[in-house]
Parts: C-alpha cells; structure tokens; sequence
C-alpha cells in the first residue's frame, strides 16, 4: 500500500525531471564535440541516476571489499540484463564500452556517444580491435572503464567463458581488474533474452521485487599474473564461486 502511494506520487515526478533532463542533454549534444568534458559526462551519470529512480528500481551497492578502491581501476561486471548499462554508470565513474547499435538510438545514444562512451561492432575483428585500443588509450589517459567480459548478455548464469580484453589491457596499463558482481533478485524479470530495450525496461518497471545489489569485491592487480590467459580465468573462477553465494542461494 505504502509503495502504492510512493508510486502515485513520486514517479511522475522522476519521469518529469527524467523527460525534462534528457532534453536538455539531447540538446546540448548537438554542440561541437569540444564543448563535450567532464561536466557533460557528471550530468549523463545524474541523468543514469534519476532513470533507474524512475524504474522504480532499488539499486544497492554492497561493499565486499576489504582493501580501499584504488584511485583507477577498469571494472568488470556480469551481463544479465539491460539495466546494468544505466546502473553502473549511476554507482561508477567508468567510461563504457556499448554494441553499435546503441549509438544509433534517438535520445539515449546521443547521449551516450556524446558523455564518450567507446562503441564497437561485435561481429567485426576490425571493430573489436580498434575498440580495444581506444579502450586503452582511455585507461592511459587516466580515466576508469567498464567492460563485460562475457561479450554480451548471455542469461542470467555466469557465461562459460570470459573474453580477455579486460585483462590484456590491465596487463598493459598496470591498472588493476575492480570485479562488481551484478545480482538480481527477481532474475527472471531482469534478464534479458530477445526482447526489445524498451519491453524489457517495461518488465523491469513493472517487477514485484525491486531489489538489486551490485556486489563490490577487492581489486585484482595485474602484477599477480604472467598473462592475458591465467589471468582471465582466475577471474572467471572467482564469478563462479561469487554465482553460488549470490545466485543459487536465491
């Protein structure tokens, strides 16, 4: 009853500030790409923040780690559902790598393009390197990213495999691996199959169990390891271990 009110009188004016914000990013990302910085990016995560409230969703962030955050890091995450491309840019100050297709929605991928996230075309080599490399160039000029090594959304269970990008670039940056284990309460909800963004957002919205929790682990330093292959499968073995205490004991 209580969420019901809350419901009433509180999301249609998150959807109103949500509408009202994401004109005024629209607009503004019709400017020359040199008016683009930092404060255009503070305002894309403000504006991932107000969408997730308008969701309806409750996205924890939970602090597994013992050791403090390290000043930058390249985060990693598992990629169950759609709301992970707004919920980690709420929590984190990451710069994202999305598929290509985004760039080409009306609103949101002008906005995305234009707060600089870094795009590339799955099925092409040719893409997936040169994104690998503007995905370092991006760590070197000391900003942090996000990448999902799974390559996609691949269901709500751990993929069987990581792909090795994250961890070739750690290796050669120095920068080390921050694991966010992404859990969704209502998995069957949230996870995202064949639907259309906008049916999924519609479920998510729709959900009777609100509840996601972004799971923070510990750093891992690239120091650890010799190569891109030992490393990525150490990590992959920890999402594993993480998939029994956060998912099968739901």
């Amino acid at each position: 009853m209580l969420k019901s009110i809350k419901n009433l009188l509180v999301l249609p004016l998150v959807w109103s500030f949500l509408i009202t914000l994401s004109i005024v990013l629209y607009v503004l990302s019709h400017l020359p790409r040199v008016f683009s910085g930092r404060y255009y990016h503070f305002l894309s995560r403000f504006w991932c923040r107000i969408f997730v409230l308008a969701l309806d969703t409750d996205l924890r962030l939970v602090h597994k780690n013992k050791q403090e955050l390290p000043e930058q890091y390249i985060l990693i995450a598992n990629h169950p559902s759609a709301l992970e491309d707004f919920g980690v840019p709420a929590l984190f100050d990451i710069y994202p790598l999305a598929k290509e297709e985004v760039r080409n929605w009306i609103v949101l991928g002008r906005i995305s393009d234009y707060a600089g996230t870094i795009y590339v075309a799955r099925g092409s080599a040719t893409s997936r390197h040169a994104a690998k490399e503007s995905l370092a160039a991006a760590v070197k000029s000391g900003k942090n990213i996000v990448i999902f090594p799974e390559g996609g959304c691949k269901g709500s269970r751990i993929y069987e495999k990581f792909q090795k990008g994250a961890f070739d670039i750690s290796l050669q940056t120095g920068i080390p691996i921050l694991p966010v284990f992404l859990q969704y309460i209502d998995q069957e909800t949230f996870e995202w199959t064949d639907e259309g963004l906008v049916k999924k957002l519609w479920q998510i919205f729709l959900t009777n169990n609100n509840v996601v929790n972004y799971y923070v682990h510990d750093a891992i330093s690239p120091e650890n390891f010799k190569d891109k292959e030992t490393y990525t499968k150490h990590v992959h073995a920890l999402y594993l271990e993480w998939q029994k205490d956060y998912l099968d004991a739901l």
